[in-house]
């Protein structure tokens, strides 16, 4: 997980980061496979009934061909199974593709956080964004 995070993100997660989250409570992953090779994960955390996208990444190569969109929903449908009635995530504002990917199915933005993600040219504001799931 950390080898794509690094392709996909200009602050990747290390693998220490990623093994302390996979031991927490409630969390889960998911990933995708083209032809056998990696194409994306999604990690994810369920704590009482609100679920949470910690991250999700797809191969740069790979975007745009409906793995993201996939792992979403696969991850939505496990949240629900858990007992969440509601899921949140925070994407950059600087990213209006993801942000496209996630009002797609339904998450609407419920708030920021100023200069959240570090860039190389300065900071991104988060968008934070909520979905019902009990719809």
């Amino acid at each position: 997980m950390a080898d794509l995070h690094g392709q996909a993100f200009d602050a990747p997660w290390s693998a220490a980061e990623f093994t302390a989250l996979m031991t927490g409570p409630g969390v889960f992953a998911l990933r995708a496979s083209v032809a056998e090779h990696p194409a994306g994960f999604i990690l994810c955390r369920v704590a009482v009934d609100e679920a949470e996208v910690l991250t999700l990444a797809t191969v740069p190569g790979l975007r745009r061909r409906g793995v993201a969109s996939a792992l979403l929903d696969q991850a939505i449908a496990v949240a629900l199974s858990r007992g969440a009635v509601a899921m949140f995530l925070e994407v950059a504002a600087d990213n209006p593709g993801a942000a496209a990917l996630y009002r797609t199915r339904g998450f609407r933005q419920v708030g920021a956080r100023p200069a959240y993600y570090s860039r190389h040219e300065g900071a991104a504001d988060a968008l934070i964004m909520r979905l019902d799931l009990n719809r």
